[in-house]
């Protein structure tokens, strides 16, 4: 079975990746959380074109994939679990759990150093918040976290099933908590015990940078309740919360060719982590305020 599943992985990630994305775009239309600020046809047509950059990029740079390292892997016997007598089926979770929250501290990392902000922000520089945010990263972002994923992959001796299994929860699950979508409350405060909901990750997407910086789960909400980066609401709330940066407020930043020279413009100290002095109760005037 597990044979079967890594030769479709193709096919399955694709499959799912559109089944998702395609419920979670429906959600949005018959149940926004949220009126958009700009024109979907404009962010989306340009946030996709992000998308096939990056997943062009990192096809040409590894055309093995991650799913084909694990199976290097496996097959070579490297890593830590696959050193110690466990059942094929405890690999297979601790290998995901435990790449979970390397993409989790990943996320802090790109939070934490200004130059590796200056690739992640171009995602936090949406002024709106949908499904398609939830793919809209840097190329060379995608690089990079594709590098560090690997490095994981080796070390712990990931195989190739917990990869795949481990890379379709990552995408389903981001553009379902990227997803302008309005939540029975309950529903959310059950399943964020569990996983990163829309209400819960929509947070990390406040121009507030002490909320930009928290929330940093993606999958697992556990991580951020562990080590305390939790935040459950909003300052300014749901409805009145402000998506997005201090920078590039301006719609023609949404641009494909303007979102690529992003990394390149202007200030990185703005918000990476202990890198600004504002405090919690800061109004949108002081934020505004400040350098832009």
């Amino acid at each position: 079975m597990a044979d079967w599943f890594l030769a479709q992985e193709p096919i399955i990630r694709v499959g799912i990746l559109l089944s998702v994305l395609a419920i979670m775009a429906t959600w949005e239309i018959l149940g926004p959380r949220r009126p958009l600020s700009v024109g979907k046809a404009y962010r989306w047509s340009n946030n996709w074109g992000v998308v096939i950059t990056g997943t062009l990029l990192t096809r040409f740079l590894f055309p093995a994939g991650l799913v084909g390292l694990g199976l290097f892997v496996e097959t070579q016997g490297w890593g830590l679990l696959q050193m110690l007598d466990l059942p094929f089926w405890l690999v297979v979770l601790i290998a995901v759990v435990v790449l979970d929250f390397a993409i989790w501290a990943q996320h802090v990392m790109f939070h934490a150093v200004p130059s590796l902000w200056r690739l992640h922000r171009m995602h936090h520089a949406d002024l709106d918040f949908d499904v398609t945010t939830g793919l809209r990263f840097h190329p060379l972002e995608i690089v990079l976290s594709f590098g560090i994923k690997a490095m994981v992959v080796v070390a712990i001796g990931a195989p190739a099933l917990a990869v795949l299994i481990f890379e379709v929860i990552l995408s389903s699950l981001a553009l379902f908590n990227h997803s302008n979508v309005r939540m029975p409350a309950a529903v959310d405060r059950v399943l964020r015990w569990f996983i990163v909901t829309p209400d819960f990750h929509r947070v990390h997407h406040s121009w507030y940078p002490h909320e930009t910086n928290s929330n940093f789960g993606f999958n697992l909400s556990l991580w951020d309740r562990i080590m305390g980066t939790y935040r459950a609401q909003p300052q300014d709330g749901h409805d009145g919360m402000t998506i997005g940066l201090n920078q590039f407020r301006d719609p023609a930043w949404e641009r494909l060719d303007r979102m690529l020279v992003q990394p390149f413009v202007g200030p990185a100290d703005s918000y990476p982590i202990n890198r600004r002095p504002e405090t919690e109760g800061d109004s949108r005037e002081e934020v505004t305020r400040r350098r832009r």
